[in-house]
């Protein structure tokens, strides 16, 4: 009696089917796709949120300068905080040292917080 030969491979364990490996490996790249985008849109978001800050700042310390120097009627603070809500921002601190505003203002990018600074006055001013 002949016992026939195997048709096949035979491997211990299982069977040589990789049907849908590929699958597996596309779906994993994609995932991995998927939470660098999300990682990069949440740093560019913070990104923009702090150069909104920072523009914030520049204008609100100038408007207080502006209103020191009297080129523009009100108080230097009050015209601050109200350049700060105008560019989304809050203003956090206002100082007059001298003819020289310095501000600081604060804006919210979903739980953190950008914040930006500034000094405007007149040029070669030290105090």
């Amino acid at each position: 009696m002949t016992v026939p030969a195997p048709t096949g491979s035979w491997r211990a364990g299982g069977s040589d089917d990789e049907s849908g490996a590929a699958t597996v490996v596309a779906v994993a790249i994609l995932g991995a796709v998927v939470a660098l985008a999300i990682g990069v849109t949440g740093v560019l978001g913070a990104s923009v949120a702090s150069q909104s800050a920072a523009n914030a700042a520049d204008a609100s310390a100038l408007a207080a300068a502006d209103a020191l120097s009297g080129a523009v009627a009100g108080e230097p603070c009050a015209l601050a905080g109200d350049l700060a809500r105008r560019n989304g921002a809050t203003l956090v601190g206002c100082r007059v040292e001298g003819a020289v505003a310095v501000v600081s203002v604060a804006v919210a990018h979903g739980p953190l917080r950008a914040t930006g600074s500034a000094r405007a006055g007149p040029p070669g001013w030290d105090r």
